[in-house]
């Protein structure tokens, strides 16, 4: 599906410029003599060729953009640092960046207000463990 997108985009892309190209012409071709402006050919060509390295850069930007995979939910939470919200016996809450997060300690109660980080998760909640203990 990835490379759909990108040949689409691409398309799109060549489109686009082409009608922009197409527009700079007309503009230097018919507007710009009616307020008497007369501009060598050598401008055109310059002005056509910035536009194009503009729209290939911007294509090759825009892609490396879309193409970056940056980790969201759960699993990207490990190693994040947080408080309790709520006293963990063994589930409650805890607020990470704030947010509320249900969560579950992996080893013994940790009371409201304690630094805690994440160690993984399970499902839909986060494993946390007290801040500053040692791995078990």
């Amino acid at each position: 599906m990835d490379r759909k997108m990108t040949l689409a985009r691409l398309v799109l892309a060549v489109v686009s410029t082409i009608l922009e190209e197409g527009a700079i012409y007309v503009i230097w071709r018919w507007l710009l003599p009616e307020f008497d402006i007369r501009l060598p050919v050598a401008a055109l060509i310059t002005a056509m060729a910035v536009w194009a390295a503009f729209g290939t850069w911007l294509f090759i930007f825009t892609t490396r953009t879309l193409r970056r995979q940056i980790p969201v939910g759960l699993p990207s939470m490990v190693g994040t640092r947080g408080r309790v919200a709520s006293r963990l016996a063994p589930e409650g809450m805890v607020r990470i960046k704030g947010e509320l997060w249900g969560a579950t300690s992996n080893a013994d109660n940790i009371d409201k207000g304690e630094d805690i980080v994440v160690v993984g998760e399970d499902g839909l909640k986060l494993l946390v463990r007290r801040d500053g203990d040692v791995k078990r």
